[in-house]
């Protein structure tokens, strides 16, 4: 089943002509590694199903009220209101406040046209960006003629075309030197570049994800708030959330606006982007609960960099590793939003042993352990309180966290994916804990 497709290429033309000028692309290519898969995430609704958990569509959350013991909320759905309470509740609907009249300004929508000379495999760019565009890309939701087209350029009057469906094919044909053919408007929408990102992600039991207004240039708004999601995941991070994930939205608004900017100046839509914005270097280094007793001190680094484990913390892609038993498995795959994942790295099961004991403290429902060996080593059975045994076979894990041959360490995942623990002894992990469970 095809769950994702490559970002097509943007051909802009010679002005007045379809004779290309050039294809440009917006994201550069990268084979997935080991450490790197690239999971989809476009199968969680699906994904949720399984666990009784469904996505309701149409359906308005006007009012709530919280106390300490939950919060009361006031849907709407087909006109009909409905009283519903719960413990916690996370906006997640996106920005719904009115847009400020600043900003670069973008009509857009999905349209049906038929027309001669253009193929479904590029976004089709037309004109100059600063005075009068149109920009087409192919989207097969809507039917084999569906486009999504993009209208801008400071000689154009949006407003008034905003307003009129019969401007926007007017606009379109008159910027295309090709015979089209208006079949359907499917909807369109007054666009309006604005960013601008929340002050806070929660107030005691109501958080916010994806709380920003961003830039188109980047695509970062679902990858921000998916992440901001995951960082509500447990409860007993709930009060570091806000000071993690504001530096980490704000500095992608940062690069995100950038890039915008320079796309405006230049009109070359490639320009500025990186491979900062595949977001896999998201970290908070400077948390106030990150634990590092391999350096001094932890260096000030810019929250989307990516970089080595050592310098703090770092996104949580595992690479692959091969169980004690014959079927292989991944780091990734052991890693759940509702506890903790410890990784002990150790050249035996018994020089582990002291780490597993301290975490004999903890509940298994909140604190899940696991021992990674080297591929030389032996899995001499001993009494020990451990969850599982892998066997690094091939060394990437040993690579990815930069465990040396004899080393023993420790690394706690956070619920969140985080990586925000690396130690060396039991005392270091009772360190972490005494600061999130207070009763311990």
């Amino acid at each position: 089943m095809v769950v994702g497709k490559p970002a097509l290429l943007v051909r802009s033309y010679k002005p007045g002509t379809l004779e290309p000028l050039q294809d440009l692309s917006t994201v550069s290519h990268v084979e997935p590694t080991s450490a790197i898969p690239f999971l989809l995430d476009v199968i969680l609704r699906r994904h949720l199903e399984k666990f009784s958990c469904f996505v309701e569509m149409g359906t308005e959350l006007c009012s709530f009220e919280q106390s300490d013991e939950g919060v009361t909320t006031i849907l709407v759905k087909n006109g009909v209101s409905e009283t519903f309470g719960t413990k916690w509740i996370i906006g997640a609907d996106g920005a719904k406040s009115i847009v400020c009249k600043d900003g670069t300004r973008v009509v857009t929508g999905d349209i049906r046209l038929t027309r001669v000379g253009l193929n479904r495999v590029h976004w089709h760019r037309f004109r100059n960006f600063l005075e009068r565009e149109v920009s087409l890309r192919s989207t097969d939701e809507i039917g084999n003629d569906g486009l999504q087209f993009f209208l801008f350029g400071r000689e154009l009057d949006l407003t008034k075309i905003a307003q009129s469906e019969e401007l926007v094919f007017e606009t379109i044909a008159s910027l295309i030197p090709t015979e089209i053919t208006s079949n359907e408007v499917v909807w369109m929408s007054d666009f309006r570049a604005n960013m601008r990102m929340v002050n806070k992600f929660g107030e005691g039991r109501v958080f916010v994800a994806g709380g920003i207004i961003h830039s188109p240039a980047g695509g970062q708004g679902l990858n921000s708030g998916v992440q901001d999601a995951k960082g509500i995941a447990n409860k007993s991070l709930l009060e570091t959330y806000s000071a993690e994930r504001l530096p980490v939205i704000s500095e992608m608004l940062e690069v995100t606006t950038s890039i915008l900017d320079r796309t405006i100046t230049s009109g070359d839509i490639s320009a500025g982007r990186s491979r900062i914005l595949y977001m896999l270097g998201i970290n908070c280094r400077f948390g106030t609960i990150v634990l590092d007793e391999f350096v001094a001190s932890v260096k000030p680094i810019n929250c989307l960099t990516r970089g080595i484990w050592r310098l703090g913390t770092g996104h949580l892609m595992h690479p692959i590793c091969c169980s004690a038993e014959p079927d292989a498995t991944t780091l990734f795959g052991l890693h759940r939003p509702w506890y903790h994942t410890i990784l002990v790295f150790a050249p035996s099961l018994a020089d582990a042993t002291p780490i597993l004991g301290a975490l004999e403290a903890y509940s298994k429902s909140v604190v899940r352990s696991t021992v990674v060996l080297l591929s030389s080593a032996s899995v001499t059975p001993v009494a020990s309180p451990v969850d599982l045994v892998l066997v690094d076979r091939e060394g990437y894990a040993c690579s990815a966290y930069l465990v040396e041959v004899g080393q023993t360490k420790a690394f706690v995942i956070w619920p969140d994916g985080v990586i925000g623990v690396m130690v060396h002894s039991a005392e270091g992990v009772k360190k972490y804990f005494s600061k999130i469970f207070f009763d311990t």
